[in-house]
């Protein structure tokens, strides 16, 4: 798990080669064929990539490319580790949750439920869902060996936690008195037709999971999950996570204050992401939100999430105006080194690409 913007650097730092085909890229948001992208795995040392075009709000092309596990080829219906882009699934549930009155974003999460790590620090009375999936809780990635400590005053600074995203699904448990796999169940994975993804390993499941790959193509082990982590671990396929991916775009089950919260920034990134040189491609602004990092463009926001585990390589974006995104999920290390590739090849926002690229100056 890593911080999205980390990411983000990380997938144009990495030697990627420049595509300037722009006649390529009219002609494949032309075409819902998606191209065959063999080649730039078998280049780029991935072992294997699903995908899931979206345009207009709709999904026009799902394919799969390369090797799942040992004599197992990938196909559309594999699912894949998530990694961090379970993320915007949890914060999903928690909105839907608060939009049907079942909780709040603002309260604070102490009356009903605190970590006992925190107990002997005042400062667990401030933190609210809305800082959690804004990353504004002040609370670590994750706990160290002495157990979970305060880094920074709650609400007070940007840091990107998946502890903040086990806290808040702790306090819905104990808000709605159900468990999260069935809060999520019921208003997720069921309602977007989500039946090859999951939290935890036997949920959903029907297909054998993509086995990890490190850099060298060598397999790692595949851990059965048997307890939901609201930050990484979850599984899906391209298709599912376009589902859901859609849904979110047309804010389904929010009320609306609820969809214009999510539509703001939560957290400025601008000052980090966009200095000096880098501000040529950058968007107007740009900042964690509920759930996603939101790139504010002139015409609109792209709401935007990665992923980065060992062997796991995820990324999802959709344009909020027009309804065209794309999900991209690996299973390697190597899986950020053809994120641009695939997103040229599929004629995908070219504004987007400018800004992924732009990281580099």
């Amino acid at each position: 798990m890593i911080n999205t913007v980390s990411v983000l650097k990380q997938a144009v730092y990495g030697g990627l080669v420049a595509l300037t085909a722009s006649v390529f890229m009219a002609d494949a948001r032309a075409n819902s064929v998606l191209p065959d992208m063999t080649a730039i795995l078998r280049e780029q040392r991935v072992e294997s990539a699903s995908v899931a075009v979206i345009r207009n709000g709709q999904i026009v092309s799902t394919k799969a490319w390369g090797m799942a596990g040992s004599n197992r080829a990938a196909t559309v219906a594999t699912p894949y580790n998530l990694a961090s882009l379970t993320k915007p699934l949890t914060a999903e549930v928690i909105l839907r949750l608060a939009s049907a009155g079942k909780l709040s974003l603002d309260e604070p999460m102490e009356r009903y439920w605190s970590d006992p790590d925190l107990a002997g620090d005042p400062r667990r009375m401030k933190l609210t869902v809305r800082m959690a999936l804004s990353h504004r809780t002040g609370l670590p990635n994750w706990r160290g060996a002495k157990g979970l400590a305060f880094e920074h005053d709650p609400g007070t600074t940007t840091g990107y936690s998946g502890e903040g995203y086990q806290y808040a699904t702790r306090y819905a448990e104990h808000r709605t008195g159900q468990s999260f796999e069935t809060l999520a169940g019921r208003w997720l994975f069921a309602p977007a037709h989500m039946r090859a993804s999951g939290y935890v390993s036997a949920q959903g499941e029907t297909v054998p999971i993509a086995v990890p790959y490190d850099d060298a193509g060598k397999p790692l082990p595949v851990e059965r999950v048997t307890r939901y982590n609201a930050a990484d671990l979850a599984h899906a396929t391209a298709r599912d996570y376009a589902r859901f991916l859609i849904d979110a775009r047309n804010d389904r089950g929010l009320v609306a204050s609820l969809a214009a919260e999510r539509r703001k920034s939560q957290a400025d990134l601008t000052p980090e992401i966009c200095a000096g040189s880098k501000a040529a491609s950058c968007p107007p602004w740009t900042g964690f939100g509920l759930g996603w990092q939101l790139l504010g463009f002139r015409d609109g926001t792209t709401m935007l999430h990665t992923g980065k585990d060992a062997g796991a390589f995820t990324f999802a974006a959709i344009d909020r105006a027009s309804g065209d995104g794309i999900v991209i999920l690996t299973n390697s290390d190597n899986g950020w080194r053809v994120i641009l590739p695939i997103l040229e090849r599929t004629g995908s926002d070219p504004k987007l690409i400018a800004f992924l690229r732009g990281q580099m100056n």
